[in-house]
This record gives structure tokens, C-alpha cells and sequence, in this order.
């Protein structure tokens, strides 16, 4: 009996390490991919990272996907998490901002006023752009375009896509000449160049808001305010949560 209560405990103390390393599951917006790697890196509980766009990613918590940390760019897919039951959504947290940018392939002369867009796409070329409906980014696009009264000219030279970094790609690619993405896009991918930066007086703000959904997500969503994590977001192109506070 003596010996079993001493098996019993040291399989008990083996336990406790391995359920405190058990993972974090987040679903994040496609543009936070390569910050997000970076802080996994330095958060101390390895995370489980799923990428898309932030509709698809709200869409699969609102259904009951397994996530401990659901991380969108845009506060209306959140406000929607919340109108679906999802109490965790109404105490989001911002933990980082961005800029909207008109990107091409690497070394396009740029843009010097948003009229001359449909004629620099010339007759063929589709402008790159996230999925109006579903993707923040391509929201944030219509709504420039659509304040630049270039909105009903180009909806049928879109190129739209699931995420914002598919938009990235096929500029990258020079399967399109021109795209609308995040500035942290542009900072990750070499072979595009900014060629119009996009006035932030013509769109909502862009911000990332993170909902903690157990307790395991809460200790991320804290370590995402925290100056190590805000300084890698910068690094990558994000603008600090408390910017302009």
C-alpha cells in the first residue's frame, strides 16, 4: 500500500507540469500571422495558432470551435460574437491598430492621387482586395473606395479573397497589379512596395480586438497589452493599442 500511495503521487507531481503546458488555442485575423509567431515565442504556454478571415474566424467560436482566445481586425465581427451569445466578446480588449495601404509589385511608380487607380489597372487588371462582407480589410477597402467615388467603377475589376494576406499574395505574385491590404502586410512581404497610403479619415479605424474565452486565453489576452508583446506588434507594422489614447 505504501508503495502504491508513492506511485500515486510521483505520477501526480509528473501531471502537474503537463497540464500547466497544455496549449492555448487562438483564432486570429490572417494579418496578425508572423507577429503572433513572434510572441508565441515569448509567452511562456505554447499556442495553438489557426489563421483567417476574421467573419470565417467569429463565425467558427460563434459555432463552438474549441478557441481559449478569439483575436479579429475589425470591432463589428466582435460586436457580432457578442449579439450570438458569446459573453466573453463584450469585455474585448484593443491590443493593436493599423494603417490601410494601396500595395503593387516591387518597383511600380506610385500612385499620386486615387483617381488615377482604374487607369493604372489598365483594361485587363483587377484590384486585390479582402472579401467586402467578410474580410475586414476588404471592408475597410470598400469604404475608401467608396469615399474616393471609385466604388461602383471598380466592382466588377475586383479581385477578392478570404483573407487579406491572399490579397497580398496575388500582388506579390503580379497576378494583380494593385492591392488594398494592411500596412503590417506590406512590412512582411519584400516584394511589394506601398505606392498610396491611405488616409485614415476615409474609412473606420482599424483595430484588433481580443476576447479571452477560458482562463487559459486570459493570461494571453494580458500578456498581449504588455510592452514585450506591443513592441513586436510594432515591429511587425501594427500601430500600439494605446496610440492617440
Amino acid at each position: 500500500m505504501i508503495r502504491f500511495c508513492a506511485l500515486l503521487t510521483l505520477l501526480c507531481s509528473l501531471a502537474l507540469p503537463l497540464r500547466a503546458e497544455a496549449p492555448v488555442t487562438v483564432f486570429a485575423a490572417a494579418s496578425l500571422r508572423g507577429a503572433l509567431e513572434e510572441i508565441a515565442a515569448a509567452f511562456p504556454t505554447p499556442l495553438v495558432l489557426a489563421y483567417g478571415g476574421s467573419g470565417t474566424m467569429a463565425r467558427q467560436v460563434a459555432a463552438g470551435a474549441p478557441a481559449d482566445v478569439v483575436l479579429l481586425a475589425n470591432s463589428d465581427w466582435m460586436d457580432w460574437l457578442a449579439d450570438q451569445g458569446i459573453a466573453a466578446a463584450d469585455e474585448a480588449q484593443i491590443i493593436a491598430r493599423n494603417h490601410l495601404v494601396l500595395i503593387a509589385p516591387f518597383g511600380t511608380a506610385p500612385l499620386s492621387q486615387p483617381a488615377d487607380l482604374p487607369a493604372r489597372l489598365g483594361p485587363t487588371g483587377r484590384l486585390a482586395m479582402g472579401q467586402r462582407d467578410a474580410v475586414p480589410a476588404g471592408s475597410y477597402a470598400r469604404d475608401w473606395l467608396t469615399h474616393e467615388g471609385m466604388w461602383e467603377g471598380l466592382q466588377s475589376r475586383l479581385a477578392e479573397t478570404d483573407n487579406v494576406r491572399a490579397a497580398l499574395v496575388l500582388v506579390a505574385r503580379g497576378d494583380t497589379p494593385f492591392g488594398v491590404v494592411y500596412a503590417s502586410d506590406a512590412h512582411a512581404e519584400v516584394d511589394v512596395q506601398i505606392v498610396y497610403e491611405v488616409p485614415a479619415d476615409t474609412h473606420a479605424p482599424i483595430t484588433y480586438p481580443a476576447a479571452a474565452l477560458t482562463p487559459a486565453g486570459a493570461a494571453l489576452v494580458s500578456f498581449l497589452t504588455t510592452k514585450q508583446a506591443q513592441a513586436i506588434l510594432e515591429d511587425h507594422g501594427f500601430v500600439r493599442a494605446n496610440h492617440g489614447s
